[in-house]
């Protein structure tokens, strides 16, 4: 049976919102919210941070509540992934980000499942090409064996940083795409923190309608009938890889 684990990078220093990871929203750190949706997933969780002083309280937490912890490279976020697939022997990776506290554990078990179904090494399952689901749902899937190619391969720093853009715009030119949609398309909406006024949207949706309870979908429900939440962060743009 293969083993597979969902990776999920987290640090306290974030460019645009340092200490993001960290910041409270009801009874949790927003880490803390992540790692348990994550859990709905039903599969092994693994916090990759990095080496700096300032990640020591980042992987306490994530020991604290059960998840495994790898330490490795702040930029080189690739060799950090490469890094704690092979501290856990996995032979399936799930990558996520920890700025998606409200991540859905159902829609990343799909992903794992529609991975498995494929049955190819050179696979790559994900919700975001193109992009249907809001921002904060993104998940992808692909073998240990692939992650294990990119980082022998990569050269440009941003697919380093990045980790998957070699993968998904198939460097090699063996990837195989699967991409999960949403209907209707709700890829303007943004429950990613990335800035204060996604935090605040964040901080509305679990205080305010209890949206650490919702899936997806239910989140979105939320979203159409309240479009002054929507706006509280329409106008942020979302950093490129490179920048």
């Amino acid at each position: 049976m293969r083993r597979v684990a969902v990776v999920t990078q987290a640090r306290t220093t974030s460019t645009r919102l340092p200490g993001k990871v960290l910041e409270r929203v009801g009874a949790r750190t927003l880490l803390e919210h992540h790692l348990a949706r994550l859990a709905e997933a039903g599969l092994p969780v693994v916090v990759a941070t990095t080496t700096n002083a300032t990640d020591d309280p980042v992987a306490e937490l994530a020991r604290t509540v059960g998840a495994a912890v790898f330490r490795g490279s702040e930029h080189d976020v690739l060799a950090r992934f490469r890094g704690a697939a092979e501290q856990e022997r996995l032979d399936v990776v799930v990558r996520v980000t920890s700025d998606c506290p409200l991540v859905d554990g159902a829609v990343v078990a799909a992903g794992v499942e529609e991975f498995l179904r494929l049955d190819d090494p050179d696979g790559y399952v994900t919700n975001t090409r193109p992009r249907t689901f809001p921002r904060g749902f993104d998940f992808e899937v692909f073998s240990r064996a692939a992650l294990e190619e990119a980082d022998r391969s990569a050269r440009l720093p941003g697919h380093r940083e990045h980790v998957t853009p070699y993968l998904a715009e198939n460097v090699s030119g063996r990837v195989t795409v699967r991409n999960l949609t949403f209907a209707p398309d709700r890829s303007g909406y943004r429950v990613t923190v990335d800035t204060a006024e996604d935090l605040e949207l964040v901080r509305r949706l679990v205080e305010d309608h209890g949206a650490d309870r919702l899936d997806c979908a239910g989140i979105v429900r939320v979203l159409d009938a309240h479009p002054d939440l929507v706006a509280l962060n329409a106008h942020v743009e979302q950093k490129r890889v490179g920048e």
